[in-house]
């Protein structure tokens, strides 16, 4: 059975080559626009990981983590950011959160499916 992950992104464009690289590797891909609306899609179902931007309208990354981690059927699902953002500072900040790994755009979509690939739980 593939694995699901949940891509959090205000940018469609992003939310679009990340769904292409994660779907070629054999994922199924979930799409939020942002914190709120991918609290909302957390809903019971199975999410093996989740890639989250940071900076997005209505909640921002570092806060959607915060709010997943508080969720008991998501308190161990891995989360990546993937963000613009490489200050050490908002990385500490992300990881405190709850955050495993931090890749900052642009990226390679086989360095982001290798850090997938380490994270995903079987």
């Amino acid at each position: 059975m593939a694995k699901s992950v949940l891509v959090v992104d205000d940018s469609s464009s992003v939310r679009q080559v990340v769904g292409i690289a994660l779907k070629s590797a054999g994922y199924d891909v979930i799409e939020a626009s942002d914190g709120k609306d991918a609290l909302g899609k957390l809903n019971g179902q199975k999410v093996h990981l989740i890639i989250s931007d940071v900076n997005m309208p209505n909640m921002d990354g570092i806060t959607f983590v915060k709010e997943v981690k508080k969720l008991a059927n998501y308190k161990f699902t891995p989360i990546i950011m993937l963000t613009t953002e490489s200050q050490e500072s908002k990385k500490a900040e992300g990881q405190a959160a709850g955050a495993k790994a931090w890749v900052v755009k642009p990226f390679q979509p086989a360095q982001m499916l290798a850090a997938v690939s380490k994270l995903i739980l079987p």
